[in-house]
């Protein structure tokens, strides 16, 4: 279990932000803890899927922390961060799914409804291996009429197929599997090959404390 404890420079429980923000989880065995940071996570970050354009640097858990906002990747890169900082080891599950309640805006700029690598969390307790989406805030989930996704350290909690009033909500199409640390390569490929207009948008590293961009070596696809 240790690749699944170690900070990353994706997952890096080593950043100030993250080991403060730690110092608000709560329990004292370790699927307490887990439950506890998974709650902080869902509803101290805001959900925000156009935080995608601030590339690759987004893909980090500490994203999260310097810009209050972020989508599902970085959103549960943080909680898999705060899991192995408490010693509960933890990888990251990618999956392509469609959203039927997204919105007209949302599509308009993704070009499609098909959502690729939408992050989830696998954390090891009690003998096995749980997962868990803390990426819906429950603000996000008010305004949708989505029950809050609940996580109780024991079982699978992943997004619901309807809504409170039976509408389709999730749909998961496509099993990427489960990753030791962030698949950046396999992530920038699959934005070439699904969000294509977004390619070089993605590949722009932003730093959120300065608000500034940094032009990247042109990306290979060929390239690990």
């Amino acid at each position: 279990m240790d690749m699944y404890l170690k900070p990353t420079e994706y997952f890096d429980y080593q950043n100030k932000y993250i080991q403060e923000f730690a110092a608000n989880i709560k329990g004292t065995s370790l699927t307490e803890k887990a439950v506890s940071i998974y709650y902080l996570v869902r509803d101290s970050v805001k959900y925000n899927p156009y935080t995608l354009k601030d590339g690759v640097a987004s893909l980090k858990a500490s994203y999260c922390l310097e810009s209050h906002q972020a989508y599902c990747i970085p959103k549960s890169a943080l909680m898999i961060a705060l899991c192995r900082y408490h010693g509960i080891p933890a990888r990251l599950g990618l999956a392509d799914v469609i959203n039927h309640l997204s919105s007209p805006k949302l599509i308009e700029w993704l070009k499609t409804d098909y959502f690729a690598m939408h992050g989830y969390v696998e954390v090891y307790l009690e003998g096995k291996w749980v997962k868990a989406t803390p990426v819906f805030d429950q603000e996000l989930c008010t305004k949708f009429g989505v029950k809050p996704l609940d996580f109780n350290g024991k079982s699978d909690s992943i997004l619901q197929a309807n809504t409170t009033d039976g509408k389709k909500h999730m749909e998961y199409v496509k099993q990427h599997g489960t990753f030791e640390d962030m698949p950046v390569a396999l992530i920038l490929q699959t934005v070439q090959e699904v969000y294509p207009h977004l390619l070089h948008e993605f590949t722009t590293m932003f730093n959120p404390a300065s608000n500034h961009r940094e032009e990247t070596a042109e990306w290979n696809p060929n390239q690990d």
